[in-house]
């Protein structure tokens, strides 16, 4: 597989879809057609979301499996006027396609990203934007090279209710806060243990593998489960716990930490888990801290919340969850300030900024993004090193543990490299 080298990628530039920005003369019936790329049930909420945008049309789905892009289909009108495809690369060389979204295992969305920007689309690619803390800080820079929209699929910022409430804390109107928790309570179940086997029938599995080791197929590290082998994904902290990691980073307004501390492991699971069941990483800053703590065998709500994030602030506390965002001032009732997250939204900023261009207005900028990622793969590899960690973002070095550095980016398999 050719993937675009460092020279003809810098070299390049997302001109993409700017048809309803060239002046008073372009016709207001025009829309970006758009390529779903990834069929899972993400994938699928992309091409309902995209769908109902009204100047986009989802022309396109891909995956390596063809049952979920015949599912993908059944959530799309006119069904019969989608092209489907097996490789990304056939969307990817249609100069037609002005916009993608990325749905596909982690260890894909960077690689894709890339590619996409190269050929001058526009992207939407999902949480986490990277599967190791060097492609993030790739992705960003070849973003900022080709001046192309990417969003980021951390949807927590589309909602205007949640917005408000980190305008609230910006605002003061909780006190100094020194601290934020971000909650992941919920129950997964155990996957078992599978054999190897065949792939399934029509299958492209070694395309799905792409830059991953090469290894035979197996359920257990297919359909979702994928998610819970570090060759494909990051564990449920870069899976779900990234969207509160993102609502308190942003809320604190933070970025990089000085400190990561982690401890993790299983005490659940005896599966083919090779991530955590439980895990607490602490991510310290110089005014102020962010805590994470995942349980996936909890059915019942702690702290009011399964996934939400409290800020804890002088006046009270400010809960942002599923079900909204509330305030508790200290001796008072809580009261509701605001609505959740809202996929709809951030779809439609996503192509309004590709539609003009203008990257700034962006809920959920690639750089944003790649910080929050960043929090996660740091999460993690303090988890595995069981270490204390310093980790310096210039360099991507850690300034303190050497043997944590060969976790910061990864071998790819031959044909699938990154560009150098």
């Amino acid at each position: 597989m050719t993937l675009p080298t460092r020279r003809s990628f810098l070299a390049g530039s997302a001109a993409g879809w700017l048809l309803l920005s060239q002046g008073p003369h372009a016709s207001p019936n025009e829309r970006a057609r758009h390529a779903v790329i990834g069929c899972g049930g993400q994938g699928r909420a992309h091409g309902h979301a995209f769908a109902n945008q009204p100047h986009c049309a989802v022309v396109a789905v891909c995956d390596v499996d063809p049952a979920r892009r015949a599912e993908a289909l059944k959530d799309l009108p006119s069904p019969e006027s989608v092209a489907q495809h097996e490789d990304y690369r056939r969307i990817i060389e249609d100069p037609s396609i002005d916009t993608v979204s990325i749905a596909t295992p982690d260890h894909w969305h960077t690689p894709i990203a890339l590619a996409a920007l190269q050929a001058g689309k526009h992207v939407y690619v999902e949480k986490p934007c990277c599967h190791t803390l060097r492609e993030g800080a790739l992705l960003v820079e070849a973003a900022r090279q080709s001046k192309g929209c990417v969003q980021h699929g951390t949807q927590s910022r589309g909602g205007q209710g949640i917005r408000d409430a980190i305008q609230f804390l910006r605002e003061g109107r909780l006190g100094r806060v020194r601290m934020a928790k971000a909650i992941n309570h919920q129950y997964r179940a155990p996957i078992g243990r599978a054999p190897d086997e065949s792939p399934p029938p029509g299958v492209n599995y070694d395309l799905w593998l792409g830059p991953a080791p090469q290894r035979p197929f197996s359920r257990n590290r297919w359909h979702y489960n994928w998610h819970w082998h570090w060759d494909y994904g990051t564990g449920d902290l870069g899976n779900d716990g990234i969207h509160q990691v993102d609502v308190a980073r942003w809320g604190l307004g933070v970025e990089w930490p000085r400190v990561v501390t982690a401890s993790g492991g299983q005490l659940f699971y005896n599966d083919d888990h090779e991530t955590p069941d439980t895990q607490v990483v602490t991510f310290e800053y110089s005014d102020c801290f962010l805590m994470y703590e995942m349980r996936l065998w909890t059915n019942y709500p702690l702290e009011g919340h399964d996934n939400g994030v409290i800020f804890y602030g002088d006046k009270g506390i400010l809960e942002i969850g599923r079900h909204g965002c509330e305030v508790t001032w200290i001796g008072q009732e809580k009261k509701k300030i605001g609505g959740g997250a809202d996929l709809g939204e951030h779809v439609r900023n996503f192509l309004e900024c590709a539609r003009t261009g203008d990257t700034e207005r962006l809920y959920a900028p690639i750089h944003e993004g790649y910080l929050s990622a960043a929090l996660c793969h740091l999460g993690n590899i303090a988890t595995r090193v069981a270490a204390r960690l310093e980790y310096d973002p210039l360099t991507q070095t850690f300034k303190n543990h050497p043997g944590a550095d060969r976790l910061v980016s990864k071998a790819y398999r031959q044909g699938y490299e990154l560009p150098l």
